[in-house]
């Protein structure tokens, strides 16, 4: 375990942004974790934890200590009749994840497939796509505490999921290091295809009778189609989440524009896809400088190659403020600003 000092960063974000790290870690076993929290008193310094850096905007030199999770390993550890529970190391690739559970014929987790990142950093965010939620599949974590080394367990109560959501985003924040993670996966799974795009992709197939490896496949084909590759357009996928607003303020709207389209969420609330928000104001496909919102999915800030972080975040608070000044409804980041 070698610590490197004023490391850059751009090889470690999606985005592709030039930052240094103060101090720069790669750990590859439970221990060397507990050993960096036990010899360097991280308590009383920053610490951010790496794991594929594809939900983190870079705005400035991180003073601190930059700690990336290369713990990996996947494996059953145990199973009944009808589920099986299947654990991940943190610095497993999620998309690979996924694969293995499904090229298994374990259900559960395939409608997020292609999400970018590593399984560490799953949970943190409740990660969720076409109609599925991490928490849905979620059986519990193990996590360092920063301030002992100890680790502690964490079940599907503990974490508090919310809509891209978490305690570690919260109250936990930056007092814990997530190290694994295990799911509770169905062997006669359950298909959900109720996202209107999932159902045209099967149909234009000609799949009548889609399993989860065909749900795994469209989903791909869906996120390939909209989503540019970080490798060659720097990103970190969606930027920001989609806003969930009251039923009657939402109905007000759907006069004023009947294509606005809305999804039921908890609360009597309406869920807004806020894509289609930013589009409404002019910014899909729109560039500024060496930033701007991607041409097929405007919920997309992309890197075009020598932006910066800060030129990103002030794109991020223009886009806010017109769809705020448009629709009275405010957007929230999905990434981690740094």
């Amino acid at each position: 375990m070698h610590i490197f000092q004023n490391k850059s960063l751009k090889p470690y974000n999606t985005f592709g942004l030039d930052a240094v790290a103060e101090q720069f870690v790669e750990v590859n076993t439970v221990e060397e974790v507990q050993v960096l929290c036990q010899t360097f008193n991280l308590v009383d310094r920053k610490v951010l934890v790496l794991g594929g850096g594809s939900n983190i905007l870079l705005t400035q030199d991180f003073k601190g200590m930059v700690i990336k999770m290369n713990i990996k390993g996947k494996d059953v550890i145990r199973e009944d009749e009808s589920q099986v529970w299947v654990k991940a190391m943190a610095g497993e690739i999620w998309h690979e994840f996924v694969s293995f559970c499904v090229e298994r014929n374990y259900g559960g987790l395939e409608n997020l497939s292609l999400i970018p990142g590593c399984v560490g950093a799953a949970p943190m965010q409740n990660i969720g796509a076409y109609g599925v939620e991490l928490k849905h599949c979620f059986e519990e974590l193990f996590a360092i505490e920063i301030a002992t080394g100890k680790l502690v367990k964490f079940n599907n109560q503990d974490c508090r999921f919310g809509y891209r959501e978490s305690v570690f985003k919260n109250e936990l924040k930056g007092k814990y290091i997530i190290v694994s993670v295990t799911f509770r996966l169905d062997k006669q799974p359950k298909l959900n295809t109720s996202y209107g795009a999932i159902q045209e992709t099967l149909h234009a197939n000609g799949i009548q009778k889609p399993g989860i490896k065909e749900i795994r496949e469209a989903v791909i084909a869906i996120r390939q189609s909209k989503l540019p590759d970080p490798a060659v357009l720097g990103n970190s996928g969606s930027f920001f989440k989609n806003p969930e607003i009251p039923a009657e303020k939402y109905h007000a709207l759907k006069e004023q524009y009947p294509d606005m389209p809305g999804y039921p969420a908890p609360g009597s609330r309406i869920k807004v896809a806020a894509g289609w928000l930013i589009e409404q104001c002019g910014w899909k496909g729109k560039r500024v400088g060496e930033t701007g919102a991607h041409a097929k999915q405007a919920l997309v800030l992309v890197n075009y190659g020598a932006a910066t972080g800060n030129e990103v975040l002030q794109l991020a608070k223009a886009i806010q403020n017109s769809v705020y000044d448009k629709f009275g409804i405010e957007i929230q980041p999905e990434v981690n600003i740094v």
